[in-house]
């Protein structure tokens, strides 16, 4: 297509001339194509025309463009040319998306298009054709493709009688119907048959209202049933059942082709068989190989037609439609016209027990025969009758004048007795019991539906008998050696059940060809349910007519043996039975290669939705999109239901994948319904949730009833594909229904925690991690994130946060960079949790809105995890421990508990079991049982587990240590706790001169520390070095403030500047080791006489030497008694209610600590956390 490519020149109105009527240039190439993006973007390369000088637009525009807007129409596009006045410093990119009348909302147009360019897009949206019709096109196009190119794209045409109803019809009606169905009838009976077809029918009428409601919920894709469970459920769940519902499909193939073959050696020609039976007992035996041999040559040809050309197998779809519509209809008319001419089925029997009519080889059902003697020389072997004809021969036994009558044996004879001869010893039920024939179709009329009403169930080998016909019994059963017709399985209710559900299977095929259709959202629901309606009364009155018309011996006899070998349902048909036998075997062979067919695209769209890595190659296939690898494992699969060999153990394989297909199609309408989900707003509106989850039982029960065990299998092999998917499988968001079941109950669950603080008893620490980031945006101690994974192992509330310096508006995209690097780090450590990004101007704010805002209801965090600052002395920025302390006062007054690690470099990874050692329990004071939790719920993660714990207490001179380790271990004992208990006496004793120099050395470092404060021209002098590290100071860590708050800074902001913007600007000062030399070189008092004096004149204070001799005592014990513990747990000094003694603070923290390598200061939120009470 060709396509016109247009240049516009920014200038302004009054420089733009009258337009001539022909455009001054055209440039048409036939290689070049305009996209229509988001933007509706043209493509503009050519440079403009230096004779137009303005707007060039496509010939024959004809008339005068106004300047302003200047349109051109190419094809399906419509391209703006917009006003050249506003906002053109981007010369004409910006032009794309502006309109005169949404001048408000331009700047947002690439990332907010207008409503028009929406729905043009929308309109032009064509879903891809399901099934296999793409692949039949992609395959004929050849020679047309430019042709094809340039013509628009058809939409859709199929209504829904051709698009829905013919292709749920063929695909309902299959194989059971022509060799299972009569069986069913005679074995369940009438009423009991009904009650099996009935509860199938219940089952996917159900189930086709849910599947009508979500179809109609908007537009579904390729896949069918697995796009709408796995959009409704969740990918876990849409994988699972979509490749439960692909298994099924694939046996649904080797069932359909076992039922071809199954008609073609049975009654079509048993000669073909390959091995032949040595005996009655091999009979099944080789019947079984027979059935794999020639399986596998069949399969193996479908799956050639399919691969080489699914074109072929799409035409002859009507075909073989036609072919089960003539075969159902010859039932009807052959059951009217029993009515007043039944057809000649006569079936033979001794006493009650049916006879097989193969071994009616002279055609005789009787123990002898008299035959004349001018014919004693003629073979009395007689040949065999057609199909649908029997060879009655009458001998008058009164002889004629001129001739005598001789009595002879027939094969039946020879067969019950081992002999030809009258005087040998036969069979005692032989004996006692007389030969009768009766009709195998007595007809409508007969009133044979009063006998075939209730069930008639059998064990394997017992014999098929009509029990209204009378016999005597013989001491003996019946042998398999004698010419009887058996059951060749064992039978029931259950059993039935699993083997007739395949036959009412298939209701997908109309939403599986939504792309087909000219209007799905209606036809779909119509289609289907119509389709189901027809079938569920063809399934119904077959039960009647059957009943009403065959005798119940002969609807027992799975194969026709008492007919000859006449397949039962064609004894009925008219005017043939080959009509049925004919019309069954290609209706089987059509159903076969649709599910080859429709079976590897369905694998295809599971592959192609990558939700399970292993089967990515089966989303891959030929040019035109035939899915190659599928098909081949389609075949594969198909194989292994070959080799099964038995039509009745394969069904109910493929009824558990079937069935729990449908189960979660109820399950999802019916989650969908009762959730009120904003975008669930089906046009089919003549559904319920009670009726789903009717259908979603009634399902259940089936897959039970049919097969306790298949059921468990089917469960299995879910289950499996499940958690596969939920652990390995790629993370898909579909809001499906199960992640608005979990907000419903999350939601019901933060509304009861709400109803009360929680109970000591169900306390457990909900962490909130602090964590720093450095200027590549890089975590600082990713160990800390380790120590909570090993705290929480996996239960609880985890909130991982952090703060970002900056402007929100500004620093958004450092945020969402920070949540990342935070997620890929609790990826790493498995830690389950949520990620909190904040955006202050301070890291203290931001760290206080954090503790403050955390959490939901009663989700909330109830312990505060952060790190030491490490090398706080040394540090040039007061505010990485201004911050600190901070924080321990925000905790305090939320009353949340505090965990602080000091040397958390030191704590052992996941990786690092601790094999023996001891955790260490330093419990001064009491602060709700803390200090009790916290080792008990290290133990519980592999990498503390074989640590011992000790619990250390103090005890001072007035106390009674002896009683407290008693009273202690008692505790313990209460709270189910072991530990090694031991009391610490800690004696008065008079303050050291090494504390007293300790105390003198840290409050001379203040004092120094104070005078160092820059003043107000010292901050102006910087000012330039801090706008060299702007960006620097943009990628703050945590640990830091923007700002100096110190005192000397707000005096210098409290003082009147004159006017400039410099001199009020917060500045914060940057120090390195080099200028502080410098500095004190130039500036300092200290470097004095005067300020020397000064600091030697400081006196410690009493309050701080008293701390500080407390801080040494208490760091000699510990490092006496813990210094080879894993890790000591030691309660946390609160910071001092004076700001002015935080420095002081943070020293008497370094002493207590000091010679220990691992520790973990431990601060309680004021309520208890432990109790003794069960």
């Amino acid at each position: 297509m060709a396509s016109v490519r247009f240049t516009v020149t920014p200038t302004k109105a009054e420089d733009l001339p009258g337009l001539p009527d022909t455009s001054p240039e055209i440039s048409s190439r036939s290689g070049t194509h305009v996209r229509f993006g988001s933007r509706e973007s043209v493509s503009r390369s050519e440079p403009p025309s230096d004779a137009s000088g303005g707007v060039t637009t496509a010939a024959g525009g004809g008339g005068t463009e106004t300047p302003d807007h200047v349109n051109m129409e190419q094809g399906d596009g419509n391209s703006k040319i917009a006003s050249v006045y506003i906002n053109n410093s981007h010369g004409v990119d910006d032009d794309d998306f502006y309109d005169r009348n949404l001048a408000l909302f331009e700047e947002e147009m690439d990332t907010r298009p207008k409503v028009s360019s929406l729905l043009s897009r929308l309109a032009n949206y064509t879903n891809l054709t399901q099934g296999a019709k793409e692949h039949e096109e992609a395959e004929s196009i050849g020679e047309k493709k430019k042709a094809s190119k340039s013509a628009p794209p058809q939409s859709p045409q199929m209504g829904t009688f051709m698009g829905v109803y013919l292709p749920c019809l063929q695909n309902i009606f299959g194989v059971i119907l022509f060799l299972r169905l009569t069986w069913v009838v005679g074995t369940a009976g009438v009423l009991q048959g009904l009650c099996i077809v009935f509860i199938c029918c219940c089952c996917t009428l159900l189930t086709a209202i849910s599947m009508s409601a979500i179809a109609t919920n908007g537009v579904v894709p390729a896949g069918g049933s697995y796009f709408m469970i796995s959009r409704s459920l969740g990918p876990e769940f849409g994988g699972a059942v979509g490749l439960c519902f692909y298994l099924g499909t694939t046996f649904a193939g080797a069932m359909y082709i076992l039922g071809a073959i199954e008609i073609l050696l049975m009654y079509i020609a048993p000669d073909a068989a390959i091995f032949a039976a040595k005996g009655l007992e091999g009979e099944g035996a080789a019947m079984l190989n027979n059935m794999r041999v020639y399986g596998s040559v069949c399969l193996l040809l479908m799956s050639l037609l399919v691969f080489v050309g699914v074109k072929y197998v799409n035409k002859l779809a009507s075909v073989f439609l036609a072919c089960v519509i003539v075969s159902i209809v010859s039932i009807y008319v052959g059951a009217l016209v029993s009515a007043f001419k039944p057809p000649n089925f006569p079936v033979c029997m001794l006493g009650n027990r049916t006879m097989n009519g193969h071994d009616l080889v002279d055609n005789q059902c009787a123990k002898t025969v008299l035959l004349p003697d001018e014919r004693e020389d003629v073979n009395v072997t007689l040949p065999i009758a057609e199909p649908n004809t029997t060879i009655l021969l009458t001998f008058e036994p009164t002889p004629t004048p001129t001739s005598t009558v001789t009595e002879k044996t027939t094969y039946l004879w020879s067969r019950f007795c081992q002999s030809t001869e009258l005087n040998a010893t036969c069979d005692d039920y032989f004996s006692t019991n007389n030969f009768s024939r009766i009709k195998g179709i007595p007809g409508l009329a007969s009133g044979i539906i009063a006998d075939n009403l209730w069930s008639s169930y059998l064990s394997k080998g017992d014999v098929v008998e009509k029990s209204s016909l009378s016999s005597s019994r013989g001491v003996q059963s019946a042998s398999t050696q004698q010419p009887y017709v058996f059951a060749d399985i064992t039978t029931s209710f259950t059993l039935l059940v699993g083997i007739f559900f395949p036959s009412v299977t298939g209701i997908m095929a109309g939403s599986n060809r939504s792309g087909d259709l000219k209007d799905a959202q209606r036809s779909i629901p119509i289609g289907t349910i119509l389709a189901i309606l027809t079938t569920s009364v063809v399934y119904l009155s077959s039960v009647l007519l059957f009943g009403a018309c065959i005798e119940g011996v002969v609807l027992r006899d799975k194969f026709g043996d008492s007919v000859k070998g006449n397949l039962v349902v064609g004894t009925l048909a008219w005017p043939t039975p080959w009509v049925i036998v004919v019309g069954s075997f290609f209706s089987t062979c059509g159903a076969g290669l649709q599910s080859l067919t429709g079976a590897p695209r369905l694998l295809q769209a599971i592959a192609k939705d990558n939700i399970i890595p292993f089967l990515r190659v089966f989303g891959q296939g030929k040019a035109n999109g035939e899915p190659t690898w599928a098909l081949l494992l389609t075949a594969l699969i198909a194989e292994l239901g070959i080799l099964i060999a038995s039509l009745d153990l394969v069904a109910p394989i493929l009824t558990m994948f079937f069935l729990m297909c449908y189960l979660f199609v109820n399950l999802a309408c019916a989650l969908q319904t009762l959730l009120r989900t904003p975008n669930w707003r089906p046009r089919f509106s003549y559904y319920h949730w009670t009726l789903s989850f009717l259908g979603m039982t009634i399902c259940l029960a089936l897959m039970f009833i049919s097969s306790w065990y298949y059921a468990i299998i089917a469960m299995v092999i879910a289950g499996m594909i499940y958690k596969y998917i939920e652990y390995h499988g790629a993370e898909k968001e579909w809001g499906d229904g199960i992640r608005g079941l979990s907000l419903s109950a999350a939601r019901y669950a933060l509304l009861r925690l709400e109803e009360g603080p929680p109970h000591t008893k169900n306390w457990r620490p909900q962490l909130l991690v602090l964590l720093k980031l450095d200027e590549d945006a890089h975590v600082k101690s990713p160990r800390l994130l380790t120590f909570a994974s090993q705290l929480k192992a996996g239960k609880g509330l985890t909130i991982v946060g952090t703060v970002v310096p900056g402007n929100f508006l500004q620093s958004y995209g450092e945020a969402l960079a920070a949540e990342q690097t935070l997620k890929h780090l609790m990826d790493k450590e498995r830690v389950k949790g949520f990620c909190q990004c904040i955006v202050a101007q301070k890291a203290r704010e931001g760290i206080s809105h954090m503790i403050q805002s955390s959490g939901l209801g009663g989700m909330k965090p109830n312990t505060v995890v952060m790190g030491w600052p490490h090398a706080w002395r040394q540090s040039e920025d007061p505010q990485s421990w201004k911050t600190f302390i901070h924080t321990v006062r925000v905790t305090t007054a939320a009353h949340l508990a505090l965990l602080v690690p000091k040397n958390i470099s030191l704590f052992p990874s996941n990786s690092e079991p601790c094999t023996d050692g001891y955790i260490d329990v330093w419990w001064i004071v009491h602060d709700g049982g803390m200090l009790m939790l916290l080792p008990f719920l290290l133990r519980q993660h592999k990498v503390w587990r074989k640590c011992g714990m000790r619990i250390f207490t103090v005890a001072q001179m007035e106390d009674n240590s002896i009683q407290m380790k008693k009273d202690l271990a008692t505790f313990l004992y209460h709270l189910r706790i072991e530990a090694e208990v031991e009391v610490v006496e800690m004696h008065d004793s008079d303050i050291s001169a090494y504390t007293y120099e300790r105390t003198l050395m840290m409050e001379q470092r203040s004092q120094m520390l104070r005078q160092m404060r820059l003043s107000k021209s010292d901050r102006e002098r910087e000012a330039q070095l801090v706008k060299d590290r702007n960006s620097m100071l943009r990628l703050t860590s945590i640990g830091s403030d923007e700002e100096d708050d110190t005192d000397a800074g707000e005096r210098d902001r409290a003082v009147t500047g004159d006017g400039s913007s410099e001199r009020h600007r917060r500045v914060q000062m940057t120090w390195t080791k080099e200028k502080t030399s410098q500095y004190r070189a130039t500036h300092s008092g200290c470097s004095t006489p005067e300020g020397f004096r000064d600091m030697l004149s400081i006196r410690p204070d009493h309050s701080n030497v008293r701390r500080m001799h407390t801080a040494v005592k208490l760091n000699e014990v510990i490092v006496n008694k813990s210094h080879d513990a894993r890790v000591v747990l030691l309660n946390m000094p609160g910071p001092p209610r004076n700001p002015d003694g935080d420095e002081n603070y943070m020293e008497f923290l370094e002493v207590l600590t000091e010679g220990l390598e691992r520790v973990l200061l431990v601060r309680g939120g004021g309520s208890e956390v432990i109790t003794i009470y069960s």
